[in-house]
This record gives structure tokens, sequence and C-alpha cells, in this order.
């Protein structure tokens, strides 16, 4: 699976609400009211991680957790960041 070049992914971060593209990745935080709130969201994506077979990079502040999506081998943002960033984004909403 190909890079997207910068005009493909700006066209779709569109339609993706708090996504950002900076260097070769997409990000995105998120806020919770307290830690485990936080930490039971990146259980649930390290189990949508597993499934897809794509793992973003993930860090946790506290009550903020940061994610980071690229695709390593292909040195850039491909539809399997965009895929596991609209997941990462349903876990959310499920959370909330």
């Amino acid at each position: 699976m190909a890079a997207l070049s910068k005009d493909e992914i700006q066209q779709k971060l569109k339609t993706m609400e708090g996504w950002s593209h900076q260097g070769k990745a997409l990000h995105k935080k998120y806020t919770f009211r307290s830690f485990l709130p936080g930490i039971q969201f990146v259980n649930k994506i390290a189990e949508a991680a597993e499934r897809a077979g794509h793992h973003p990079d993930i860090t946790i502040n506290y009550s903020v957790v940061a994610i980071s999506l690229s695709t390593h081998s292909e040195g850039g943002v491909t539809e399997k960041d965009f895929a596991l960033a609209g997941i990462i984004d349903q876990i959310r909403e499920t959370l909330s």
C-alpha cells in the first residue's frame, strides 16, 4: 500500500475531526476526565490495532492520550492509517 500524497492526505483530513498531518504521520489528542478512562481507551485501541495488524504510537500524559499513525514500511501515511484513525474515533465515541 503506497504512501498518500500531501494533497490526498489533506482531502481525507477534511472528513476527520481533530486529526492533523505533521511530518510523516497523522496525529490526534484525546482528553479524558482522569487517568483510568484514558487507559481503558488505550486498551481498546490496542485490541483494534492487533486485529488490524497496524499499530499506532501512543503517548499517555495523565488524562491526555496522543495518537500518531504512520505506515513505517511505506515511509508515510497510507489508507491503513486513515482506516485505523476512523476505528479509534469510533472507540472514543463508545466511551463518552
